[in-house]
């Protein structure tokens, strides 16, 4: 069995591989890793030309594109490692980026998975939006990360370089015990794409299973490239998988409250979306709202089997008030000035 294997999902993105895979493979392989890429149904040039140009590169054949979730729970049967990093095409790795995260989880048993920190590809000195350096969650839900909040993205200045219990470690580069995924059963596939690593983390977490960020190691990532930061499609995911997410994971003295707040704040949201003229947007979270209430009597299992296994709670890395009302009236836009957290 391999020690780390690194798992690339791909949907038609031939130039995208081609431009990030040669670092990937030089700097993992070095380190012992094995790469894979998991062709998601492509209809382009892709799997020609990673035949042609990575003939060191293990390919993963699936038939349709299964979007993010169903593409990595499938392809991940076909992987046998003690850890597998979870890795998007349009990440550039470093040398040795694959060390300190391995040395962490080796030293550290009873961590399920963990992050190197994430740099932005286009302004390297900056954390990307996606994962920055370690991810958390509020109480309504709502995901921030050690150097970004909202719209907000720090300057990288060593001021979180310090390694971190998380909530949520980011799937864009995700490294993960693979029994561990299996065992919590793996992506949700029904959320097709986004939010899902987070709602598998919950899962980890509440489980008592731990994750960290480990800044040692650094990426960077381009970002957006899945779907377009304002596209309607990909803010009706993030809202509804966001709901299903609350509804799978919370507990049951909190579900309602939580639920009745973000009731107000997605209508709110909508709003701002109409007096930006994104018309589009603001459909988008209605829809979300509508096709949360008709699903979630389809997570109800899901519920019932989270619940009976969660014995974290709470979960420290949860913050207990509103992000928005520290971000929008205490004007805490870093995540050093937090109330709830230190550096």
């Amino acid at each position: 069995m391999d020690k780390i294997a690194v798992v690339i999902l791909n949907w038609n993105g031939c130039d995208m591989l081609r431009s990030f895979l040669p670092s990937v493979v030089r700097f993992s392989e070095a380190d012992g890793a094995v790469v894979y890429v998991a062709d998601n149904g492509s209809t382009d040039a892709s799997v020609a030309m990673l035949r042609r140009e990575f003939p060191s590169v293990h390919l993963i054949l699936l038939e349709e594109n299964h979007g993010f979730a169903d593409g990595y729970n499938l392809a991940l049967k076909q992987v046998e490692a003690e850890y597998v990093v979870l890795l998007n095409s349009d990440v550039e790795v470093t040398e040795h980026w694959l060390v300190p995260l391995a040395e962490y989880m080796d030293a550290y048993p009873e961590t399920a998975a963990c992050q190197p920190k994430i740099r932005s590809w286009r302004n390297k000195g900056q954390f990307e939006y996606a994962g920055a350096a370690g991810g958390f969650i509020d109480r309504y839900g709502y995901p921030f990360c050690r150097g970004r909040i909202m719209g907000v993205v720090e300057e990288d200045k060593g001021q979180y370089d310090t390694v971190i219990p998380i909530f949520w470690a980011t799937g864009a580069a995700l490294f993960i015990r693979l029994a561990d995924y299996r065992e919590a059963g793996g992506l949700d596939g029904r959320f097709f794409a986004h939010m899902e690593e987070i709602d598998l983390c919950w899962r980890l977490r509440a489980r008592g299973r731990q994750l960290a960020c480990i800044p040692q190691s650094v990426v960077f990532h381009v970002g957006g490239a899945t779907l377009k930061k304002e596209n309607p499609r990909k803010t009706f995911l993030n809202f509804r998988n966001n709901l299903v997410m609350l509804y799978k994971n919370l507990p049951s003295e909190e579900l309602s409250g939580v639920m009745r707040v973000r009731t107000i704040l997605d209508y709110v949201a909508a709003f701002q979306f109409l007096l930006k003229g994104q018309f589009g947007n603001a459909k988008a979270v209605l829809h979300a709202r509508k096709e949360y209430k008709r699903l979630r009597s389809y997570f109800s299992k899901a519920r019932e089997e989270n619940l009976r296994k969660t014995y974290v709670n709470p979960i420290p890395e949860q913050i207990k008030n509103c992000i928005l009302w520290q971000f929008y009236a205490k004007g805490r836009k870093r995540f050093s000035q937090l109330s709830n957290f230190k550096g």
